[in-house]
């Protein structure tokens, strides 16, 4: 059964930056792809970020240029790098992995953005 786990959430102020991290129980380059996601509170779940198994990344338009994704394959991680953040930006994150027809989920990281 593969496991994701996710860290580095907390409380920041806006403007402030945060670095997410997944750390998947094996090899990364075995999933079609890893993707965060986030849910704030009465909200639907978002994808904020995706990196194939190949290393293509991509970001929403709308977070372009503050959300980064980027992966270390010798370490089975996902980071996802967030910059000036917000107040909308608060929710809990989740890192999944896709292999085949079967996608797995970590247990979530909150982020808090409040002055």
């Amino acid at each position: 059964q593969v496991q994701l786990e996710e860290s580095g959430g907390g409380l920041v102020q806006p403007g402030g930056s945060l670095r997410l991290t997944c750390t998947a129980s094996e090899n990364i380059v075995n999933f079609n792809g890893i993707f965060w996601y986030r849910q704030a509170p009465g909200k639907r779940r978002e994808l904020v970020a995706t990196i194939s198994n190949i290393g293509g990344t991509h970001v929403p338009d709308t977070l372009k240029g503050r959300f980064i994704v980027s992966r270390d394959t010798a370490k089975n991680t996902v980071y996802l790098q967030m910059n000036n953040l917000n107040l909308d930006d608060t929710a809990v994150y989740y890192c999944n992995a896709m292999q085949g027809l079967t996608d797995f989920w970590g247990q979530g990281t909150q982020v808090t953005v409040s002055s």
